[in-house]
């Protein structure tokens, strides 16, 4: 197997399809926008990740990346496609079967199919398969295919795809052995092979686990706030014990992942979720919470602007995939604020971004959403000198409460209900 076509060639798709060129096998990349395929073409990325201006660039250069807009004849076809929420809360697997149909015609004897797109358990067996089947391969014996979810951290993508490891779910043993030659061309970490719904299962269990987490956190930070106590210092006590780990709470949780994936096993299991479900709607609640802290410290206020600091969901990444700022800022919206919106990574967003400056210039309360190193190590000396009025409200507990209340400023700290 030495060439590779791959569907997608967005956040995963593309430094997958790079790491193959790079990695001596002959790529075909696809993906439907023209301005993803033209900054390609050019050895440019189209998102911003640490590490793959120089992979794309190493890849194009080599001659072994090829980017086009339909599926070629390929030895493996990698499907790394969106595969977002409905308004219900149900999965979209249009781009999935969309990919699955668009290979039907270029399928051979021999070829291996994997997806990548996190699915609901069952996808690749009741979804993909029927599809594929439509080839007149047998599939299992002409043709084999496997599920192997991405695993990576935005921000570390290219770090972890090739040191993390990897799950393999074939839809039978030997669909999952091909599956696992190809990808040991890269990976360093372990390999483990099991079989395709487990592996969905598997992935969607790794990003519930974390949602279930941090929604306990968010949870004990609003209890921690009517008891006067700082949850910050709660959690760092209880992360003493030798088998608790707390994950940190916030404004919400965003990412392409952890929001998203839970609601697939609540869909397939609506009477069984009970947990799985209010963990999500606790953190769904938490920009609303956010913008209940605001109105506190805005009361009385005429015309009150709000300084949004970071809108991606994430610090160090220019991600602004369901990040909780989108919802914070339409509940401010929606409450007649006046908003002015910074992030120093994210050069595209629905609402105009402004300097810093700009952005507090004249408000009444700064909002730090994200955790950005630019925002945690900001000089508040000169900033209140800018606003209206001197607040801030940290959203995620990182900058200096001692050398920000010296600068004149009044700092509220989400979860944090000690004497203001």
């Amino acid at each position: 197997m030495n060439s590779i076509c791959v569907l997608g060639l967005g956040y995963i798709g593309l430094p997958t399809a790079c790491i193959f060129a790079t990695h001596g096998f002959k790529v075909v990349g696809i993906d439907v926008n023209g301005k993803i395929l033209d900054k390609v073409r050019q050895g440019r990325p189209h998102i911003k990740e640490k590490g793959l201006n120089l992979l794309v660039e190493t890849a194009v250069k080599s001659g072994n990346l090829e980017v086009c807009s339909a599926p070629k004849p390929c030895d493996v076809f990698i499907i790394a496609v969106p595969t977002p929420i409905t308004s219900d809360k149900r999965a979209d697997l249009s781009f999935v079967k969309m990919a699955a149909e668009n290979i039907v015609s270029v399928l051979q004897p021999g070829n291996l199919v994997v997806l990548e797109s996190t699915s609901p358990p069952g996808t690749t067996k009741d979804v993909l398969v029927p599809i594929l089947a439509r080839s007149g391969l047998k599939v299992g014996e002409e043709l084999f295919v496997a599920y192997c979810p991405e695993r990576v951290l935005p921000g570390r993508i290219i770090e972890e795809l090739i040191g993390n490891d990897r799950i393999i779910g074939g839809i039978n043993k030997k669909s999952a052995e091909k599956a696992k030659e190809i990808y040991s061309s890269f990976v360093k970490g372990n390999i483990f092979l099991t079989d395709a719904t487990t592996a969905e299962m598997v992935k969607l269990m790794e990003n519930t686990f974390r949602d279930v987490n941090i929604a306990l956190a968010n949870e004990f930070a609003n209890i921690c706030e009517e008891l006067g106590i700082n949850v910050w210092e709660a959690i760092q006590l209880a992360n003493k014990h030798p088998r608790i780990n707390y994950h940190k709470p916030g404004p919400g949780v965003g990412g392409h992942c952890i929001p998203i994936d839970p609601w697939f096993i609540v869909e397939k299991f609506p009477k069984k979720t009970h947990l799985i479900r209010q963990s999500r709607d606790i953190n769904d609640r938490q920009p609303k919470h956010v913008f209940d802290l605001i109105a506190r410290m805005t009361s009385g206020m005429p015309s009150p602007k709000i300084a949004i600091l970071g809108v991606s969901y994430k610090g160090n990444v220019d991600d602004v995939r369901e990040s909780p700022a989108e919802a914070l800022i339409g509940l401010l919206k929606d409450h007649g604020y006046a908003i002015a919106v910074h992030d120093p990574l994210v050069k595209e967003f629905e609402e105009k971004l402004v300097s810093l400056k700009e952005a507090l210039s004249g408000a009444d309360c700064a909002v730090l959403v994200t955790d950005h190193d630019q925002f945690r190590d900001l000089d508040p000396s000169n900033l209140g000198n800018l606003m209206r009025h001197k607040q801030i409200l940290d959203t995620r507990n990182i900058i200096d409460a001692t050398a920000w209340r010296n600068a004149g400023f009044r700092l509220v700290t989400l979860g944090n209900g000690e004497k203001r």
